[in-house]
């Protein structure tokens, strides 16, 4: 089970690329990998009928005790019958569906493949924490199947509402696990049903568990996301909203109804909103004209069906809801499936342009009238089975004295009549000859035939409803083993019942038949009365939706958010920085209040190099606030950070020096080219204010870090764990330079999180700066011929509609060009000896990079140094060489180098994971070589090598778009007031 998850996550990552190869064909592959799952879960059969379920499980963070474990009970062991055979039913079905290869098409594909593994894993996984994983991954996926048009607003729209509710409910629900999970003491599904807690918290947790499953099953007051979904592709539509996922809600209320069924508030939320559910439903199905919409209201109306059945929690329900929900599964896929072909077929899915569609399809009209039939509960199809079986067990416990038990048997019966009047009116919109307003009968609708392989998926559906009816007692013994689980119900006397009873085809004479039939012959009576009074086609009661008070509440939080923008967001830095230092300095201030320190061991000095340095940076600190020039407050601002090199540097801490200097230096040169577009004197355009208050917060702020420095110093209580790096250092990471082992082994994950801190400020500092699109323009320039590059230097380029070109012979006495794009350059801004200086040292200045990036595990460097100083060699190119220099320097994209950095760190970080070793985990290698001697390899220079490749990306990064892209949109401003 395990191994075939794996395989789920696999083959949707290499779909994509298998539709691109062999376009809408790459379905019927993909549909092997649920039908190979279906097969396995076929071949689990006697173990799981004979109470052996098989179980699989693998440790994954034993400090919680969560395990990835994989359970096939009846109840999942169904399930997965339905979600994979159900799914490779779909996939085969979506080879015809479709027919345009894109690569939306094979994002489709990967993704549908990716859900239908996630709700593989969904019904199997034992631990209720995973579940949860299971549950949130469904949603997510759901979101980007719903939105494949995304070209529509409409489907954008119903997407986000299908996330948002769903997702909202998810949230909830997991509230509820973590307080199911600490109550019991194990996230373990068996052992939490095996000794179930009880008490006033695990009340609550129901209700939230509840929550999570109503809203994914879209019951009332979550029930609209789903007719809106219905913008998704009619494959989505007849997988996730008939057989996956908003079965995933009726799967965990039926996981958990044999044990909760009984408590204080499950039954009155199940049964009250799942009747309501099926009667508003049905009610609005009745209105529809669109056959999708009619299914997907008839869908709400079903799934508030299942939610009372499967939820009543006896032993006769829960035999029953297991049946309907195999019905709801054939039939519904089927009906959705064939509606796709009509939609495909003819454009249309309006009931008002169909006519006399049936007669020329009777195939698919056949198949249409089976799998209605079933969800009426007409025999001989699985729904009459199931249908009869329900309304006997809640007659049974309804006459036994159970107040519920009524309620619910009479909002089925009621619900069971609109069942089958808008199963009458699909039938009829999809394939009735129509009359118009004058009654002359329309002339039938021209229908091409679809190929055959088109029809398949719906027939086999049909075919397995009828068979399933007829086979019955075959499913009778296999569900036994989950209904005997459950509580048993009440017969007639009021005592409890022995046993679930029977699912049969026949079962004689009885009053559940009897109220069957009624039920329909009331529905094809109800059906003929809207048709003859035209209620389904007058205005509703109520002059809004659900879906209407969603919108209103969305447009409010809309609002909201815009109000509390303007009020807090001024677009004022001071302001902001002013807001952080008011709360810091109130928050801190309660903190060391509060703080029962009442000792301070303060030294005036620990080296003499800080009585030197300290009052340099202290007086640069209030020279710095003095000055009026922004490039003079930046100069002395990094006078503080090079006399924290000194300080590190005559501290034993040449990595922390070479680091901060290279900082400063990077610094300097992002501020410089900022400044460039800003008023050389701060106050020219806006003057400070309140110049005594900023001086006040700026003094409180400064003296409160110095407190919180003294105070931290002086809180430990234990030994830090940073007394054990040199020994760690060497023995873990195999390094003997503790900072860089620190940074890249000891404490990863950290770094990993830096990381990601540096592609997002990057790709942040990108997006303000570039106006029309984040591609890199001078990147996608390709690099000059080894044979042209002297020319280059000789010749001018000129960029032009074609492309760059050499200048004409009139362009020849020009001064040699040292580098390539030195020419682009005007004579006044060019410094010849600048780009020799530039040319000489630029590839000395890259070897020392590389070799302080894999000379830091044992000396002072490792890759954030290295990558700077690589970033400092780009600094140079432009500075002497302006934009083009910058692309001739570095051919690649920025983006490139800061995903493959991340690629690294990221696979050095889960590689371990399959030696069965833990994240991050290093190990390494040593040679003897002749003539060069001993040699090791860590595996953590891997991740080293990651982040020399993220600063490089940080740096190209920020010449590109604070200096290339400055430069650029200058020069064409200048070049529209010229008039050129």
């Amino acid at each position: 089970m395990l191994l075939l998850l794996a395989v789920f996550l696999l083959g949707s990552l290499i779909l994509p690329a298998l539709v691109r190869w062999l376009g809408a064909q790459a379905f019927a592959v993909a549909a092997l990998i649920p039908a190979a799952a279906f097969v396995q879960a076929l071949m689990m059969t006697p173990r799981v009928l004979d109470g052996d379920a098989p179980f699989e499980s693998i440790e994954w963070v034993p400090q919680l005790g969560l395990n990835l474990s994989m359970h096939m009970d009846v109840l999942g062991w169904l399930l997965t019958l339905i979600v994979t055979g159900v799914g490779a039913l779909v996939l085969l079905y979506c080879r015809w569906y479709f027919y345009e290869n894109s690569a939306e098409l094979g994002q489709f594909a990967g993704v549908l493949l990716g859900f239908a593994g996630a709700m593989y894993g969904l019904v199997l996984t034992d631990d209720l924490v995973l579940l949860v994983m299971f549950w949130e991954i469904t949603s997510i996926l759901s979101y980007l199947l719903i939105s494949h048009y995304r070209r529509r607003a409409a489907s954008r729209r119903a997407a986000l509402q299908a996330l948002l509710v769903t997702t909202l409910g998810g949230l909830v629900m997991f509230v509820g696990v973590v307080l199911i999970v600490v109550d019991a003491g194990t996230s373990s599904i068996i052992e939490i049903l095996q000794d179930p807690p009880a008490g006033p918290m695990m009340n609550a947790a129901i209700v939230m568990l509840l929550v999570g499953a109503l809203s994914k099953s879209a019951i009332f007051p979550f029930h609209f996301w789903l007719p809106g979904a219905m913008a998704a592709p009619t494959p989505v539509s007849a997988y996730l909203h008939a057989a996956a996922m908003v079965k995933a809600g009726i799967y965990l209320i039926a996981r958990f109804a044999p044990v909760f069924a009984l408590s204080e508030t499950w039954r009155p939320i199940v049964i009250s909103l799942g009747v309501f559910t099926m009667l508003l439903g049905g009610l609005q199905a009745l209105r529809e004209t669109d056959l999708k919409r009619i299914l997907a209201f008839g869908t709400v109306s079903q799934l508030g069906f299942f939610t009372v059945i499967v939820g009543y929690g006896t032993q006769a329900t829960a035999l029953a809801g297991l049946a309907l929900v195999i019905s709801h599964a054939l039939f519904k896929s089927a009906l959705f499936l064939i509606v796709g072909v009509i939609d495909r077929q003819l454009s249309t899915r309006d009931i008002d342009e169909l006519s006399g569609v049936g007669r020329q399809a009777p195939v698919m009209a056949t198949v249409a009238f089976i799998s209605v039939a079933s969800m009426m509960g007409i025999a001989p199809t699985i729904g009459f089975v199931a249908k009869e079986s329900a309304l006997t067990g809640l007659l049974d416990d309804a006459m036994g004295g159970s107040t519920w038990g009524l309620v619910a048997l009479i909002g089925i019966v009621l619900g069971s009549v609109l069942t089958a009047a808008y199963g009458i009116r699909f039938l009829w919109g999809a394939f009735w000859k129509k009359r118009d307003a004058q009654g002359v009968v329309r002339p039938d609708t021209a229908w091409p035939d679809p190929p055959v392989g088109f029809l398949s998926s719906p027939i086999i559906l049909g075919a397995l409803t009828i068979a399933a009816g007829i086979g019955a007692p075959a499913i009778d013994v296999a569900l036994h083993g989950y209904a005997i689980t459950a509580t048993p119900g009440l017969d007639a006397d009021g005592i409890p019942a022995e046993g679930p009873g029977h699912l049969a085809l026949w079962h004689g004479f009885e009053p559940a038949l009897g109220i069957s039939v009624l039920s329909i012959l009331l529905g094809i009576g109800l059906f003929l009365v809207t048709r003859r009074t035209g209620w389904d086609r007058k205005p509703r009661m109520l002059g809004f939706t659900a879906a209407d008070v969603y919108f209103w509440v969305m447009r409010g939080v809309d609002r909201l958010s815009v109000v509390v923008t303007t009020l807090t967001q001024r677009g004022s830095l001071p302001v902001y920085v002013g807001t952080i230092f008011v709360v810091f300095l109130a928050a801190e201030t309660t903190a060391l209040l509060a703080s029962d320190i009442d000792r301070l061991q303060l030294s005036a000095w620990h080296t003499p190099t800080q009585i030197a340095v300290a009052p340099i940076m202290a007086i640069a600190a209030v020279f710095a606030v003095q000055a009026r020039k922004r490039y003079t407050g930046v100069v002395l601002v990094s006078v503080t950070g090079l006399g924290m090199v000194a300080l590190f540097a005559t501290s034993g801490a040449p990595d922390l020096a070479l680091t901060q200097i290279l900082v400063e230096t990077v610094t300097m040169v992002t501020f410089a080219l900022v400044l460039r577009r800003l008023p050389s004197r701060m106050g020219e355009h806006n003057a400070s204010v309140s110049r005594i208050p900023r001086a006040i917060l700026a003094i409180g702020t400064g003296v409160m870090m110095a407190f919180v420095a003294v105070v931290a110093t002086q809180a430990r209580v234990e030994s830090p764990i940073s007394l054990q790096f040199p020994e760690l250092a060497y023995t873990l990471g195999h390094g003997q330079n503790v900072v860089n082992v620190a940074l890249v082994d000891l404490r990863g994950w950290d770094t990993m999180g830096e990381l990601s801190v540096l592609v997002l400020a990057a790709t942040g500092v990108a997006s303000l700066v570039f106006v029309t699109h984040r591609a890199d323009m001078l990147s996608q320039r390709p690099a000059l011929p080894k044979r042209l590059r002297r020319k280059a230097r000789i010749a001018p380029l000129v960029e032009t509609t074609e492309g760059v070109r050499f200048q004409t012979a009139e362009n020849r006495s020009a001064p040699r060009a040292w580098l390539v794009g030195g020419q682009q350059m005007k004579d006044e801004d060019r410094s010849i000896l600048l780009e020799v200086i530039v040319r000489v040292l630029f590839h000395t200045i890259i070897v020392v990079s590389i070799y302080l990036l894999f000379a830091g595990h044992n000396q002072p460097g490792g890759g954030f140094a290295g990558g700077l100083v690589a970033g400092m060699a780009l600094v140079m190119r432009y500075i002497a060489g302006g934009r083009w220099e910058l692309g001739a320097a570095a051919p690649t994209d920025a983006g490139r180098l800061l995903g493959s950095g991340l690629f690294f760190a990221v696979g050095a970080a889960v590689v371990p994971l399959f030696f069965g070793m833990s994240p991050l985990a290093s190990t390494f290698w040593e040679w003897e070589i002749p003539g060069i001697g001993h040699m090791e390899f860590v595996t953590s220079t891997i991740f080293d090598i990651g982040v020399y490749l993220v600063v490089i990306g940080l740096v190209l990064d920020v010449l590109r778009s604070l200096g290339a892209e400055v430069d650029k949109q200058a020069q064409q401003m200048y070049s529209r007031e010229v008039g050129v």
